[in-house]
């Protein structure tokens, strides 16, 4: 039988479209965006000013906090200007504007193909070259991996998990890596292995990936202390705590990191790039993007340049369809609707959806028929009625009280509503107002 979380949960259509695409190298921009804020924490602060020239894989915005990371230049060329330009939130964000000219890299980046798979550092070297390299969680949250290897005081790892369930329906991303640089994967879960000094590693994939289960199963033998778990399709499988549950029967208490239970949580695309920044000197400068959708003429899967115009995968993917209601960065689920294409990938960039007119237009709204199908969906064991009437009400201290921190905003709520109630929007409206409650109470 095979293995989930568990607590509720539902099963989206999959619309899987790019899944037999192998990567493609999407071609270098002439001009990027490079935001100095692509992370869970303060803003990396600018180390370059306009009229500076500047290579690929150079730091041009350094740390400025131990809940931060660098930020490196995907291109070569020459700053144009630091300034602000709007993100996928819509917000003005500050970065660095490059005009492109060439593509000439540091020249200790290892550009070669060739697996590397001995390495000599000890654990903190390893921490040290990651928050060096930049290197943040690729699953979406962004999370810098360096902090995720330092446990707090009085808690120890005990295993490493590495999430390559991509469980978000049409998103591919994660799966084409898996099938492409599965032995890069490995070697970069032994490296975080010893960085948290750990002798096991579990990697999760949901069971609609049998090709890479089957890859990764096979390789994983000459690895020692990683394993491979087919997991049940069952959506949110990818959430941190679902993941820890499905793998290893533990709970992570309310308000708790995995660490609580011993367990450290990292993305395949997290792993591979441990890889590259240990066994090649490579910064996360690029990344593996999903552009899809039903309308979409050639779904796709690009290695794309940090910084570079969602505008640009959407032209290499066969246009913008003249039927477009909603653009998404990510997936349906969890993915954000975006106002424009001139907005940056960024690091936390998984995918572009181009959803159609019909699937983007939501059914009217009617009051709550007490069915109660939410609060059986949510793999937190939330009442998302409940929550939503709160944060609608603005009763902000209620919804702390009800574990409004806890939701992972999964959307599996409003996705099973007869009644098409806005119950995640106005969660994460009163998720936002409490947790700046909770930060400046603690000030």
């Amino acid at each position: 039988m095979l293995k989930t979380f568990r607590l509720g949960g539902v099963h989206p259509p999959e619309n899987k479209l790019s899944a037999d695409k192998k990567i493609e190298i999407l071609p270098i921009p002439k001009t990027v965006f490079i935001p100095v804020a692509q992370h869970i924490g303060a803003p990396a602060t600018p180390t370059v000013a306009k009229g500076d020239e500047v290579k690929v894989g150079q730091i041009i915005a350094k740390s400025s906090g131990f809940v931060s990371t660098n930020i490196h230049s995907s291109v070569s060329g020459k700053v144009k200007k630091v300034d602000f330009s709007a993100d996928s939130s819509g917000y003005p964000k500050q970065g660095i504007f490059i005009d492109v000219v060439g593509d000439e890299w540091l020249e200790e980046i290892d550009r070669s193909e060739e697996l590397v798979k001995d390495f000599e550092l000890d654990g903190r070297q390893i921490v040290q070259q990651i928050q060096e390299a930049g290197i943040v969680g690729l699953g979406g949250a962004t999370f810098p991996t360096h902090v995720k290897l330092v446990p707090p005081k009085g808690m120890k790892a005990e295993v490493l998990l590495i999430n390559g369930v991509e469980c978000e329906p049409y998103l591919t991303s994660d799966h084409r890596l898996m099938l492409e640089k599965a032995d890069g994967i490995l070697v970069g879960t032994q490296i975080l292995m010893k960085a948290m000094n750990v002798d096991k590693a579990v990697v999760g994939i949901e069971n609609n990936k049998s090709d890479a289960i089957q890859l990764l199963s096979e390789k994983a033998k000459n690895y020692k202390g990683i394993s491979v778990v087919a997991l049940k399709v069952q959506y949110p499988q990818g959430g941190e705590k679902q993941l820890i549950n499905a793998v290893t029967g533990k709970e992570v208490p309310s308000g708790g990191l995995p660490i609580a239970v011993g367990a450290v949580v990292s993305n395949v695309g997290t792993a591979f790039a441990v890889y590259e920044a240990i066994q090649k000197n490579k910064p996360l400068f690029e990344r593996v993007v999903t552009i899809t959708g039903k309308g979409v003429e050639k779904p796709a899967n690009f290695k794309v340049r940090i910084g570079t115009s969602t505008t640009e995968l959407v032209e290499a993917a066969g246009g913008l369809p003249e039927n477009t209601g909603k653009i998404i960065s990510g997936g349906p689920m969890m993915g954000r609707a975006v106002a424009s294409l001139d907005i940056p990938v960024t690091k936390g960039t998984s995918g572009i959806l181009l959803m159609q007119d019909e699937e983007a237009k939501r059914g009217e709204c009617i009051s709550c028929i007490r069915c109660s199908r939410c609060t059986t969906v949510c793999p937190m064991g939330l009442e998302p009625y409940l929550l939503m009437t709160l944060g609608e009400k603005q009763i902000f201290d209620r919804a702390e009280e009800e574990k409004i921190m806890d939701c992972i905003e999964c959307g599996s709520c409003s996705y099973t509503c007869p009644s098409n109630r806005p119950l995640l929007d106005y969660i994460r409206f009163g998720k936002g107002k409490v947790g700046q409650i909770i930060r400046s109470r603690k000030k």
